[in-house]
């Protein structure tokens, strides 16, 4: 599995839909913040105005583009800037609107001059999995003519899940909610490739050198890495390859191979009934009570205690 694909995967990314709108002018829309989940809007047709809470400057989303809020924050949805702080609360919005959650949520002016259809949902993460990639996102990603920029797959699943979500059809929701489900890691792909490629940690995954240690780090995190061998595998000497890890991930390789370890370790102790001393072994200590320090500092809790706490949530 590619680096990019393993991280994903372990933050355990789910998508979901929440709707498919149609505004008609004058319109605007207050959204709450919500913690581990990052927002999308995308713009199916027409165009709109989105100011995440803490940001200068609105975006301008025009038709074909997409916004993703990273962290949750509460946001402003609006046609135009004088209704921007005429701004109505969602579940408001909802209520005045009549949706049931079928078809499209449909809200505005009778008469409006202008009609925006977005395609809203968002992408959870696992609650207690951490990466320094989300950290490293900035307020929100802003992709210009997102199906272009991802590619033709890419396009058409954008108009599939714009003609379907919220359609009514039989299995039209599962459909548009299943497919919703790549736009995060597409999203991504054409981030690091743009205007996230120079951005700490980012610019680590897109460097060949330092993508190579920690797909290695990624494949066996209970080896007996040290510098000199991580260095080895990124084909750079010792003391280069601790320079430009530092300078593209923001952290040191060790750090990295810390943090990444425990949050293996974490996951298993959660999902599996191993002995702690096997999970300890497979993330590199030979010592359960080596591990268990680390995991605490790493984690806030004992390996033992956050298992049970994990099984009573599941439960």
């Amino acid at each position: 599995m590619d680096l990019l694909s393993d991280i994903l995967s372990f933050l355990r990314l789910r998508g979901s839909l929440y709707f498919r709108t149609e505004f008609t002018s004058p319109w605007s829309v207050q959204v709450p913040a919500f913690e581990r989940v990052a927002r999308f809007h995308f713009a199916h047709r027409g165009r709109c105005l989105v100011r995440p809470d803490g940001v200068e400057a609105a975006v301008q989303l025009e038709q074909g583009d997409l916004i993703i809020i990273p962290r949750g924050v509460a946001h402003r949805l609006y046609c135009d800037p004088a209704t921007e702080h005429q701004a109505v609360q969602i579940d408001r919005v909802v209520e005045l609107s009549g949706f049931t959650g079928e078809g499209a949520l449909i809200y505005g002016a009778e008469q409006g001059d202008q009609q925006t259809q977005l395609v809203c949902g968002h992408f959870a993460f696992d609650p207690d999995a951490n990466h320094p990639m989300i950290d490293a996102l900035p307020a929100y990603v802003h992709i210009r003519n997102y199906g272009e920029t991802a590619g033709a797959f890419m396009e058409h699943t954008l108009r599939v899940i714009g003609a379907e979500a919220g359609r009514g059809g039989l299995g039209s929701d599962l459909i548009a909610l299943k497919l919703s489900e790549i736009i995060f890691a597409q999203a991504l792909r054409a981030y690091l490739s743009g205007e996230g490629s120079q951005r700490p940690v980012f610019a680590g995954l897109r460097d060949r050198s330092i993508a190579r240690a920690l797909s290695a780090i990624h494949a066996e995190p209970g080896r007996n890495w040290t510098l000199d061998t991580l260095a080895g595998i990124a084909g750079l000497s010792r003391t280069v390859f601790a320079t430009r890890f530092v300078e593209l991930m923001a952290m040191t390789p060790l750090a990295y191979l810390t943090a990444w370890r425990m949050q293996r370790a974490r996951q298993m102790l959660a999902e599996t009934g191993e002995p702690i001393i096997e999970i300890a072994e497979q993330v590199g200590y030979r010592s359960e009570a080596a591990f268990g320090r680390v995991f605490k500092k790493a984690i806030g809790t004992a390996p033992a205690r956050y298992r049970r706490q994990a099984a009573v949530l599941t439960n």
